[in-house]
């Protein structure tokens, strides 16, 4: 039962590196994005309803993303079919990533039997800023850009 009570990353730590593709075939890696503010939204499952909510309050303040060098990924180990229906129906202007696996989940204390709903914000550093279980307000999140 461990898996289902542990911590998120601590604040100030090293993020760990991936590579994983997303919706398109595109590989996002990282360490790529050093130099931009990153959230990483460990989410369930496509096409559920809080799921959907959450990313909608991502999608719906994605120009004040974007004005504070924020890029923003939905992160499970569903498939890029599912993700790209369900990128494309919420018109989400952001990739899902695909987490086969859950490597990168078991990365960032996110995985188990099923995803545990966690948000993280990166910095242009690399390192950890914010990182929360559950549904964190977006604003709160945003707050913590570099």
């Amino acid at each position: 039962m461990s898996w289902l009570f542990s911590d998120t990353l601590p604040t100030g730590t090293q993020a760990p590196d991936f590579s994983l593709p997303d919706d398109s075939g595109h590989t996002v890696s990282l360490a790529a994005l050093r130099g931009k503010n990153v959230v990483l939204v460990f989410y369930p499952g496509d096409n559920t309803p809080v799921c959907r909510a959450q990313l909608y309050e991502f999608r719906d303040r994605w120009e004040q993303a974007k004005m504070r060098n924020i890029l923003v990924f939905g992160i499970n180990p569903g498939d890029a079919q599912s993700h790209t229906g369900f990128r494309e129906k919420n018109h989400l202007p952001f990739p899902l990533l695909v987490d086969a696996g859950q490597k990168v989940g078991a990365l960032y204390n996110a995985n188990g039997l099923f995803v545990k709903r966690t948000v993280y914000l990166i910095g242009p550093d690399g390192k950890i800023r914010f990182g929360q279980r559950g549904k964190p307000k977006v604003e709160e999140v945003l707050s913590h850009a570099a």
